[in-house]
């Protein structure tokens, strides 16, 4: 198998750039990309084996004639670094509060898929001025062992022997065929199987094989990189913020991950949603989506 050279190719219509991101004494590059004009709007996608900025294209195209969307690929997914570090939360805690600090000088709007909820919500409880107004579409915090069930060693044995070499590569070539990818997509990512035609699944493929691929989803799918511990510590942040905060359910969302929507969704000072989809929801209903959010983000 050939790996695939990093291209700073556009994702979402823009202008690619690159941020260089300083951790543990060592600079690791962000690509992010830039779309529009007015006010900055912060779009970043869930974390998964397939995560990258090109799946918030769709929200892009509705967004960005209103707003100057910003979109980024989180370190160790899509184009930006990805190396063989000890993913964990504060890893992205810091460098989500480290990217916006360095691009904002005011307040900016945010609209988080999945796992990235959960830290712009945990940066709106440390710093509230970096945020004017938070969308969480299909807000998750369990990877999916956890969300399994599976026991903490059985799921840091998993991540260590997908990280380690010759045999983790292996796994994580097994687990990233097209075929698979396909098969998870339908079962909690995509409701409607029609959309996975075989250039989507060869383009979602083409992510999971840069090189040093396998460490930062290893670490997203143990739960590893889990932006929350409980469904207490949700409810807790949700209930501090002062920040206007939009919850978009998907229908078809799991029902564990549709329960912590809910519950999240039903505190009093967050409006809510509910529209057609599952954990993917912000790139296969992106339309539906971003007609439900463009009022509340523009007033």
């Amino acid at each position: 198998m050939t790996a695939l050279a990093p291209h700073p190719a556009t994702q979402i219509g823009g202008n690619v750039q690159s941020f260089d991101w300083a951790w543990q004494n060592q600079t690791y590059h962000l690509t992010y990309e830039i779309r529009g004009n007015g006010s900055p709007l912060l779009l970043l996608p869930a974390f998964s084996t397939v995560s990258s900025r090109s799946e918030m294209r769709g929200l892009a195209d509705n967004l960005s004639p209103h707003f100057q969307v910003i979109a980024i690929d989180w370190l160790g997914f899509g184009q930006s670094s990805r190396p063989a570090l000890n993913y964990n939360p504060a890893l992205y805690q810091q460098l989500l509060q480290d990217f916006v600090t360095a691009t904002f000088d005011e307040p900016v709007g945010v609209v988080a898929a999945g796992h990235a909820a959960g830290y712009v919500m945990k940066l709106a409880q440390r710093q509230p001025q970096v945020w004017s107004k938070m969308v969480l579409v299909a807000p998750t915090w369990k990877g999916p062992l956890r969300a399994m069930g599976a026991a903490a060693p059985v799921r840091d044995a998993v991540k260590e022997l997908v990280r380690s070499p010759g045999v983790g590569q292996v796994l994580y070539t097994l687990n990233t065929t097209p075929a698979f990818l396909k098969f998870m997509y339908r079962r909690h990512v995509y409701v409607d199987g029609t959309r996975l035609t075989p250039d989507f699944m060869q383009q979602k493929y083409e992510i999971t094989q840069q090189p040093g691929a396998r460490f930062a989803p290893a670490a997203f799918v143990t739960g590893t990189i889990d932006p929350l511990q409980s469904r207490e510590e949700l409810l807790q942040i949700g209930r501090s913020l002062s920040i206007p905060t939009m919850v978009v359910i998907g229908e078809q969302s799991p029902p564990q991950s549709k329960a912590e929507m809910a519950a999240l969704a039903a505190l009093p000072n967050v409006q809510s949603a509910t529209l057609p989809g599952t954990l993917g929801m912000h790139e296969e209903y992106a339309n539906e989506v971003a007609a439900i959010v463009l009022p509340f983000l523009q007033h």
